[in-house]
C-alpha cells in the first residue's frame, strides 16, 4: 500500500502541529481506497524538527496510526520522529483496552529496547588519565557487537525462567539488587509473559546472546556531568555536581524480539482476513484486544520484553564487576548504583483520561519513554514527589538528558516524550557520508574515546545522521511533558 501526500498540516500551537482527522486515499494495486483517519494526529515538534520530520514518511505515518479501529483522543509524533516500519519511531497511540487494535508494529521489532542510567560518585578527574584502560576493560567485559553472545550458557528451561520472570530472575540469581528492581520501569517484569508461546526459533536466537549489546545504535556509554538545570532534584536522583561520571547502557531484545515480532506478525496479518481488517499500510496489522491473537502476542511480548530488562540487567551486573576490578572499590563505596531504567519499544495497558472519561488504553510506544507525572500510582516510593526518571540518550558526538515526567505528559502525550535524537539519515546513507576511521578520529579530539566492533558501526552511527539532540528534548521540556534536570556528555562509548 503507498499512500498519497498528506495534506492540511496546520500549526495549531507552539511548537505544536496537527493532521486534521480526513480521508486518507490510499492507492492499493491499481486501485485508489478511502481510510478515515478516527482521531487528529498531533505531531511535536519546532522548526528545526519539523523540518526534518518532513524529509521521510513520518506524517503518512502518523495519519495512517489514527486510523486505527478503536484509537483514543489523537495519534502522536514527538520530537525525534522519523519513519520506521508502520509506526513512525517517536510514536504513540492508545487504542481502547478492550476492542481497540493491537499492532505489533507500534511496538516493533526490538521488543523493550530501553535505556538505563548508573551514578557514581566519583569525577572526570579521577578516572579520565586511565579512562582508556578502563573502557578496554568494560569492553572485554561486556560481550557487543552484530551476533555477539553473553557469558552465560543457558539451557531452553533456563531460558523459559527468565522469559516468565524478567528481573526477578537476575535477583534470584544474584545477579540483581533489590534496589534495581526498584528502579527498573515496571520493576523489570510485565506479568501476563508465557514463554510456551515463544516459537522454538526465537529460542534458540536467544540462548547465547542474554548479556550482551548487540549492534547498530546500542551502547555503553561513560558520562560525565556537563549541566545541572535543577539541583534540589539532582540530588535526589544522586547527582551532585558538574564533571560527576555516570554509566548508561542502551539495549533490547537481541534476536528473541526481532523473531518474536518476525513470528507475531505473520500471526497477524493471516487474522486479519478472519476479522475483515483493513489498514492504510500493511505495516500496520493489526487485531482487536479482544480475541486469541492479540492476547497471545502481548503475552508473546512480555517474554521479549522480559528477556530486555535482564538482558540490561545482566550487562549492569558486568559493568559493576569491571569497574570494581578496575577502581578497587566495592559498589557502596563508588555509589554504583542504578538510577532508572526505561522501555522504549512497548506496548502498555494503563489508564488515561480520554475527554474527561477515565479509559484503560492499550498503549503503543515504539521509540517513546515513559514520563510519568509526581505522585502516579505506578512511580517507586523514592521518586514519587519528584516524577519517573525520564532517560534521552543522544549520539556519541553529543549529549544525553536525565529528565523527569511533568503532569503535561498525561494530557499531551499518554505520559511519554521522546526517546532519543532520531535518525535523519538511513544507516546505508550514513555509510556513504561517513568514513568511521574519520568519525573516530574527530570525536577523539574532542575528548570522547570509542570502541566499537567495527569502522561500519561508527559510521553508521556518526553523530552527523541524527537531529540535534537538544533540540529534540528542548521540544520535551517546553511543552511541559518533561523537566530537564541534567545533561551528560560522553567520554567514553562503546558501540555494539
Amino acid at each position: 500500500m503507498i499512500k498519497m501526500n498528506i495534506m492540511n498540516v496546520k500549526k495549531v500551537g507552539e511548537q505544536i502541529y496537527e493532521i486534521p482527522k480526513q480521508t486518507l486515499m490510499v492507492r492499493v494495486g491499481n486501485q485508489i481506497q478511502k481510510f478515515n483517519m478516527l482521531v487528529p494526529a498531533k505531531i511535536y515538534a519546532n522548526d528545526y524538527i519539523m523540518e526534518r520530520i518532513k524529509q521521510d514518511r513520518t506524517l503518512e505515518q502518523i495519519a495512517n496510526v489514527a486510523c486505527l479501529p478503536g484509537i483514543q483522543k489523537h495519534a502522536i509524533a514527538l520530537s525525534d520522529a522519523h519513519q520506521g516500519y508502520g509506526f513512525c519511531i517517536g510514536g504513540v497511540a492508545g487504542t481502547d483496552a478492550e476492542t481497540g487494535m493491537i499492532s505489533p508494529g507500534g511496538v516493533g521489532y526490538d521488543i523493550n529496547c530501553g535505556v538505563r542510567i548508573l551514578r557514581t560518585n566519583f569525577l572526570e578527574k579521577d578516572i579520565i588519565s586511565s579512562l582508556p584502560d578502563l573502557l578496554d576493560f568494560i569492553f572485554k567485559n561486556v560481550p557487543s557487537g552484530l551476533g555477539s553472545q553473553g557469558k552465560l550458557r543457558m539451557t531452553l528451561p533456563e531460558l523459559d525462567l527468565v522469559l516468565n520472570n524478567g528481573l526477578t530472575w537476575a535477583l534470584e540469581n544474584g545477579y540483581a539488587l533489590e534496589e534495581d528492581l526498584e528502579h527498573c520501569e515496571e520493576r523489570g517484569c510485565l506479568p501476563d509473559a508465557n514463554a510456551d508461546l515463544i516459537s522454538y526459533k526465537a529460542k534458540q536466537r536467544a540462548l547465547q546472546q542474554l548479556g550482551s549489546l548487540g549492534s547498530g545504535n546500542h551502547f555503553l556509554e561513560i558520562q560525565k556531568v556537563d549541566e545541572i538545570y535543577n539541583e534540589k532534584i539532582a540530588k535526589e536522583l544522586g547527582i551532585h555536581e558538574k564533571n560527576q561520571i555516570t554509566i548508561m547502557i542502551h539495549t533490547g531484545s537481541r534476536a528473541l524480539g526481532h523473531q518474536v515480532c518476525t513470528d507475531s506478525l505473520r500471526n497477524i496479518e493471516r487474522a486479519m482476513k478472519k476479522y475483515n481488517i483493513q489498514v492504510p499500510d500493511r505495516e500496520l496489522a493489526c487485531v482487536p484486544a479482544n480475541t486469541e491473537e492479540a492476547k497471545n502476542y502481548l503475552s508473546q511480548m512480555a517474554s521479549a520484553a522480559n528477556f530486555g530488562f535482564c538482558n540490561r540487567q545482566l550487562i549492569t551486573h558486568w559493568v559493576r564487576e569491571a569497574v570494581q576490578k578496575f577502581i578497587r572499590k566495592d559498589i557502596d563505596e563508588m555509589d554504583l548504583h542504578l538510577i532508572y531504567g526505561v522501555c522504549h519499544n512497548i506496548l502498555k495497558i494503563e489508564e488515561h483520561d480520554v475527554n474527561g472519561k477515565k479509559m484503560k488504553l492499550n498503549v503503543h510506544r515504539k521509540g517513546a519513554t515513559r514520563a510519568f507525572p509526581p505522585h502516579h500510582p505506578d512511580l517507586p516510593s523514592d521518586y514519587k514527589a519528584i516524577g519517573q526518571p525520564a532517560l534521552i540518550p543522544g549520539t556519541m558526538g553529543s549529549a544525553s538528558y536525565l529528565c523527569v515526567g511533568k503532569p503535561k505528559a498525561m494530557e499531551l502525550s499518554f505520559g511519554s516524550t521522546a526517546h532519543g535524537s532520531g535518525r535523519v539519515l538511513s544507516r546505508s546513507k550514513a555509510i556513504k557520508k561517513y568514513r568511521g576511521s574519520n568519525v573516530k578520529q574527530e570525536l577523539g579530539k574532542r575528548g570522547i574515546l570509542v570502541k566499537a566492533a567495527s569502522m561500519r558501526v561508527i559510521a553508521e552511527e556518526a553523530p552527523g545522521a541524527y537531529k540535534d539532540i537538544d533540540q529534540v528534548v528542548n521540544v520535551s521540556h517546553d511543552l511541559g511533558i518533561v523537566e530537564k534536570i541534567v545533561r551528560l556528555i560522553p567520554i567514553g562509548v562503546i558501540k555494539g
